[in-house]
């Protein structure tokens, strides 16, 4: 078998205890919590009898115990069925791929805006540490990574939104607007502009750093004095050996900011009304659905390893001594 075809085995083999982890932890969190889908229901439509509520938790199969539900839960993930949303009365399924596809827009365009800009940015202070531009950019990082995703939102909305009328409040795209084609992509794109800035903004200070740091630090190793003392030009020393050698700690963060991520974009999502993955959260924390929320907290384990796979994949890549081993 091929040395990746072995590696990419493993990691789903290891890749299953985690998901039956974070299973367990949630299920077990939600039944901690008080009340259930019931009496959400009772609180957002008024009171109902005694028969009706009987009847709607057995419907929902709430009069049974936590060990027979969490059974039949997994029974049904076996065959692929994540169950059935009592928020959105329909399969969980259907809301997952009907909510997904925004937050996977938002998210890749904000983590590569961010990853890109971020590095580029950390190349050219880090080119000469100590200069104006290393400390102009180290300062405005710093700033960044400090605003809060939430206020920034409503700092851009109020500039470029309520006064300047150039960019829409919020939404994915304009309601019953019946574009299609371009003209529809150039709607949406039109929508996805201030909340992409609100949570690629901070995390571009966060990549700045790390790869102004990094390069910094590699500028003292011996193949960096040796490169300098062969009489290279300073920028194929800066572009083709030491960013080179300090974009790999900035990859290996992309991993681990796909959680935070996804975290962020609960917030980004509400603040700009964004129907995706992350205000579905949030409506099935508040309805108290857990077929929902834990179909939301699979998917999005999911994507955080996944994520990381690839990382994992672009080591070889970006630096030929990282080998996959099997």
């Amino acid at each position: 078998m091929p040395p990746l075809a072995t590696f990419l085995l493993k990691r789903l083999a290891a890749a299953l205890p985690v998901l039956a982890i974070v299973l367990l932890g949630s299920f077990a969190l939600l039944e901690a919590a008080p009340g259930d889908a019931v009496d959400a229901y009772i609180g957002r439509s008024g009171a109902l009898d005694a028969g009706q509520i009987e009847a709607l938790r057995r419907e929902l199969r709430l009069d049974e115990g936590p060990a027979n539900r969490l059974a039949a839960y997994v029974s049904a993930l076996a065959r692929g069925d994540l169950g059935w949303s009592s928020a959105f009365e329909r399969p969980v399924a259907s809301v997952v791929a009907e909510r997904l596809p925004v937050t996977l827009l938002l998210m890749g365009v904000s983590t590569a805006l961010a990853f890109l800009l971020g590095s580029l940015l950390g190349v050219v202070a880090g080119a000469r540490p100590g200069s104006w531009r290393d400390r102009f950019l180290s300062t405005a990082s710093l700033a960044l990574y400090a605003v809060p995703g939430f206020w920034l939102g409503l700092v851009l909305i109020v500039v470029f939104s309520v006064h300047l009328h150039w960019l829409p409040i919020g939404g994915i795209e304009a309601v019953a607007s019946g574009r299609t084609g371009l003209a529809r992509i150039g709607d949406i794109a039109a929508h996805m502009v201030l909340p992409v800035a609100s949570l690629s903004m901070i995390y571009l200070g966060l990549y700045l750093r790390l790869m102004r740091d990094r390069m910094a630090a590699i500028w003292n190793e011996p193949f960096a004095l040796a490169l300098k003392a062969r009489g290279l030009s300073r920028t194929r020393i800066v572009w083709r050996h030491i960013a080179r050698n300090a974009i790999v700690p900035a990859v290996t963060m992309l991993g681990l900011q796909a959680a935070a991520m996804l975290g962020g974009s609960v917030v980004i999502e509400s603040v700009f009304a964004i129907p995706g993955f992350g205000r579905l959260a949030a409506e099935a924390v508040s309805r108290r659905d857990t077929p929902l929320l834990l179909g939301v907290i699979l998917c999005s384990a999911l994507i955080v390893i996944l994520a990381n796979l690839l990382v994992d994949l672009a080591y070889g890549k970006l630096d030929p001594r990282v080998r996959i081993r099997t």
